[in-house]
């Protein structure tokens, strides 16, 4: 789809004034005294009178806490100056999970004791799946809480985990939240490379770690991983060592061999009782870091703010995505990646959550749509390439279980095809079912770009965009740092900036040279915004959000810019039954006199990058898009780069490809699989890709 066709409706509300949302803007309209009557209307007035709309937001959900506030924000503050939100609240992560309610201060609404907060499901054992009631949450968070106090645990100290998607890690979060602690996590498949860059950051008292992994039928013992991290930690005295958890409680593997490392059941032993502490901390102080990609370098330590991340929460999953009480949440994700948070954020109104910690294909590619069923699930979050293998499989959810339960499929991490939209409603799932495609990400801890119950779905991109959050697209050509951003008309790429302050942005990054590296991160490139880094544009028709790449990995050939994403989408709806996934990058090493574009393949086994093959590839690009759009090379290639979150990489590659050397960071989970491109910065390995090629 271009920016100016008017794409495909594939679903609407039959009742929006009956939802959240519309429930919301009926409220919001009474205060204030005036109609606004579609969600563009709202939208608008929630950006141009911020304070008074999150000031609504406050006193609308309830969120528990202490103290009160004599003014919301000051909105003449720039973004990049970070002001201060809600000063004079005091508040406590924990405590609005454990017993708030939406609705109502200090409650337990739909958090009885006996009724089910946690249900935990590992790979392969869908029958074995164990549920966990509110009260025992209660009580096992009250256990290591008193446990992180014995062990000299305080407010601001860090506690990281490399752990798996478990009961065990949700606990470690509940704890440190609850005595004001910052929390930070880390899947077990990333490098000890990865895993030490931010440690070594982030100086934590303990790190909460699993004993063995199991991922795609095999298990794999971590304690080799555990002493070399405790090597590497030798010299921060911060760092009182790893606590093992035992990710098969019947068979704890033997940690009394290793320096520094404790079993959890010894660890936790010195916890005298179960009583519940809520630390209440300032409405700004840090409860949270997340870390950038880092995949050129060392991964910048985020943090955020337990009052941002919590309204923000609130006015997202209730608004955006219709949570409550009766909500049944299962996000695929790791501990890792900032869908953690969000999918612990579905206890905050009672509904439960669902861990899901395994390979999402085994023992079928269907696996979970059969938990749908099982658990009844409401609200399903999965990635574009999930579905994509759903559809390559030629597998129907609708067809093959009852799921009638589900209300919204969230999509996110990579953009989501116009096709996989259209095969979601024309063969794929339930036609009530909202598809809901959002992006915005660990940086803010939410969302810019998102769906709501008062809009449509259109084919491609996101809906709308996230209440109280100013975005703007500005010209991308314009060259500089810190200068003045000019926004482009409706329907122009560009890229994605936020002009004005919202709760959720984050409060900084940890360590001594932070607050620069956070302003030249997200304010440097125009004066006075946040600058994303998604080249985007806004259709002038529907207003949806659409996503063309990120911003650093734009192609430029002959000052014509696109997105690679738009190059994805071909591959994947024309040439699925031969290419399993593919990286596309542009090149320009010191002496070219411009960019030209290099499309690399992950071919099916079999299947030969041969010259017609090349040539097909290049006439489908020229046809749907342009000539302009038609890559000067297409290679081959073994493996692609991605992250240990699954998101293919495509700076590191341009970088090498342009003629530079760089040294991978551990966020890769393949990061050898960089060696393969430097051959392509040099002419004599560029002949082939005209047309066709072997490894």
């Amino acid at each position: 789809m271009t920016a100016h066709s008017f794409p495909r409706k594939l679903w609407e509300h039959s009742h929006p004034e009956s939802t959240s949302m519309g429930r919301f803007h009926r409220a919001w309209e009474q205060e204030l005294g005036r109609s606004m009557p579609t969600f563009h209307d709202l939208y608008h007035h929630s950006i141009t009178h911020r304070a008074a709309f999150w000031d609504f937001c406050w006193r609308y959900f309830n969120i528990l806490h202490q103290g009160t506030y004599t003014s919301v924000v000051d909105e003449s503050a720039r973004i990049d100056t970070i002001p201060h939100w809600f000063q004079g609240i005091q508040l406590n992560y924990a405590e609005n999970i454990l017993f708030s309610g939406y609705g109502s201060v200090a409650s337990t609404v739909g958090k009885e004791d006996d009724k089910v907060a946690v249900t935990e499901v590992r790979e392969g054992g869908h029958k074995e799946a164990s549920h966990i009631t509110w009260g025992k949450l209660r009580r096992r968070t009250g256990r290591l809480v008193q446990a992180m106090k014995a062990h000299g645990v305080r407010k601001g100290d860090r506690i990281a985990a490399c752990a798996s998607n478990s009961l065990d890690t949700l606990l470690v979060f509940l704890a440190t939240t609850a005595l004001g602690g910052i929390f930070s996590s880390s899947s077990t498949d990333m490098g000890v490379k990865g895993i030490l860059d931010r440690l070594r950051q982030i100086k934590p008292r303990w790190l909460f770690m699993d004993d063995q992994a199991f991922y795609n039928g095999k298990a794999l013992d971590l304690r080799p991983k555990m002493r070399e991290i405790v090597e590497g930690m030798q010299g921060i005295p911060e760092f009182s060592g790893i606590v093992a958890q035992p990710r098969f409680v019947s068979h704890p593997a033997d940690v009394s061999s290793l320096a520094r490392t404790l079993p959890l059941a010894v660890w936790e032993g010195l916890a005298i009782g179960d009583t519940l502490v809520f630390e209440q901390v300032e409405f700004r102080d840090p409860f949270l870091i997340v870390y950038s990609s880092g995949t050129t370098g060392q991964p910048k330590c985020i943090m955020h703010s337990v009052g941002g991340v919590l309204l923000n929460a609130y006015k997202e999953l209730v608004l955006h995505h219709e949570m409550d009480a009766e909500s049944v949440g299962l996000q695929y994700t790791t501990t890792g990646w900032i869908m953690y948070i969000s999918m612990i954020n579905t206890l905050l109104f009672g509904g439960r959550t669902i861990l899901y910690d395994g390979s999402p294909f085994l023992p079928e590619v269907a696996t979970l749509i059969r938990l749908v069923e099982q658990e009844r699930v409401t609200h399903l979050g999965i990635s574009p390439r999930y579905l994509l293998e759903l559809q390559r499989a030629q597998v129907r959810p609708r067809d093959i279980a009852d799921i009638s339960s589900l209300k919204l499929v969230t999509s996110t991490g990579m953009v989501l095809p116009e096709a996989l939209f259209e095969w979601f409603y024309d063969s794929g799932f339930p036609r009530p079912v909202r598809l809901n495609n959002i992006s915005g990400g660990t940086d803010i801890a939410g969302c810019f770009g998102v769906s709501n119950p008062l809009l449509p779905v259109y084919a491609g991109g996101c809906a709308g965009m996230s209440l109280g959050v100013a975005v703007e697209v500005y010209d991308s050509t314009i060259e500089g740092e810190n200068v003045a951003g000019v926004p482009v008309p409706l329907g122009t790429a560009g890229d994605l900036v936020a002009t004005k302050a919202f709760p959720n942005v984050p409060i900084g990054f940890w360590g001594p040279d932070g607050a620069e590296r956070f302003h030249n991160a997200y304010f440097n490139r125009f004066k006075g915004v946040w600058t994303h880094g998604d080249f985007v544009s806004i259709h002038p028709g529907t207003r949806q959000l659409l996503f063309h790449g990120r911003a650093d990995g734009v192609l430029n050939p002959s000052g014509v810019r696109f997105g690679s994403a738009e190059i994805y989408q071909v591959i994947e709806d024309e040439f699925a039954a031969e290419v399993v996934d593919s990286i596309c990058v542009g090149q320009r090493r010191p002496s070219d006199p411009d960019e030209r574009v290099i499309l690399f393949l992950l071919l099916k086994p079999g299947v030969e990058c041969t010259q017609d093959l090349v040539q097909r590839i290049k006439a489908a690009i020229r046809q749907k898009l342009s000539p302009r759009h038609v890559p000067a090379f297409i290679f081959p290639t073994p493996e692609i780069p991605t992250t240990v979150n699954g998101k293919k990489v495509e700076l590191p590659v341009k970088q090498i490809v342009s003629g530079k050397v760089i040294k991978p960071s551990g966020t890769l989970l393949n990061p050898q699989s960089l060696d393969y491109y430097y051959r392509f910065a040099k002419d004599d390995a560029l002949e082939g890709g005209k047309r066709g090629s072997k490894l």
